[in-house]
């Protein structure tokens, strides 16, 4: 495995090598829009003033995600019953390792970070429903309250490792030459912050705070955009493989799709939309989250395969 995604990439040994399936892109959006969510959410709840209920609930949808997009890993698994061995060891050089250690911290520090942040009528409420794990919960609340603002920074850490190492695990994969790019951990970690704040401004969060999200999304949009530039030049100037990589997406058989799903549907159109909600030309709506999710989504697909053709 590590001689064909690693070392080896010729045409005339492997013409196609197609070994991930749709668990990989939907594991990587899970993550990446988990870790804008911690990140996003760690910088609202630091801001000064009141706080929407809704708000205060919402860092409980990075564990959930990061859980689901794990069940998505799990499925891909060759061998299942040997997934604990991911945990035996720690290799500085793998970007798997890093990955595997990586989502094992988001769980105690987002958890921790979710609890302090709820009101306490909401944290009796969440104790009563947990029964036996409600003692738990109050413990743990206990804990965490006192240190909110360090977990708020090992929480800002830890999203941005995890939306970085996303993108890091396809780029070392040198022999892909679509992924051989040093730009693909800051695509997927802007990327990440633009799910993220999508999925946020879903649900019921305050005026003050959905405008907020809109300007962070905006930018992250804008950043996006910027390095999907630089990652399409970086490749057509590049040697010929990543020349020919470059013209799967210029030209090749996805470029229908990242242009249409990726570049308008999921940047272009919900920016428009943003900077017209922003101004009051349009009333605030759920559509240009919900193209924001459905680009980000289609990026991370298209990346997957396209580089295994």
């Amino acid at each position: 495995m590590t001689e064909l995604d690693v070392a080896r990439h010729s045409h005339l040994v492997d013409p196609q090598l197609h070994v991930w399936g749709w668990e990989i892109p939907v594991y990587l959006f899970l993550g990446g829009m988990a870790a804008g969510v911690m990140i996003l959410t760690t910088l609202l709840l630091a801001r000064p003033g009141e706080r929407s209920r809704a708000l205060r609930w919402l860092p409980f949808a990075a564990p959930a995600l990061v859980t689901v997009g794990m069940v998505a890993l799990f499925l891909d698994l060759e061998h299942k019953l040997f997934v604990w061995r991911f945990y035996l060891a720690f290799r500085w050089t793998s970007p798997m390792s890093w990955g595997a250690w990586i989502l094992l911290v988001v769980y105690p520090v987002s958890l921790l970070v979710a609890l302090a942040a709820l009101a306490d009528d909401q944290a009796g409420w969440l104790a009563g429903r947990l029964g036996p794990l409600g003692g738990l919960v109050r413990r743990a609340r206990a804990l965490a309250l006192p240190r909110a603002e360090g977990l708020r920074a090992a929480n800002l850490v830890v999203g941005i490792g995890l939306g970085l190492y996303t993108g890091v695990l396809l780029s070392t994969l040198g022999a892909r030459a679509l992924w051989a790019s040093s730009v693909l951990g800051p695509l997927f970690l802007v990327s990440g912050l633009s799910t993220g704040a999508a999925l946020l401004m879903l649900f019921p969060v305050s005026h003050d705070e959905r405008h907020a999200l809109a300007r962070w999304d905006l930018w992250a949009i804008g950043a996006e955009v910027v390095l999907l530039l630089l990652f399409l030049v970086g490749l057509a100037s590049g040697p010929a493989a990543s020349q020919a990589a470059a013209g799967l997406l210029l030209g090749g058989p996805y470029t229908a799709a990242f242009w249409a799903l990726v570049v308008v549907t999921g940047l272009g159109v919900p920016a428009l939309l943003e900077v017209l909600e922003g101004r009051k030309v349009l009333r605030a709506t759920l559509v240009a989250p919900a193209l924001v999710l459905v680009g980000g989504l289609a990026l991370r697909w298209i990346m997957v395969a396209a580089g295994q053709v």
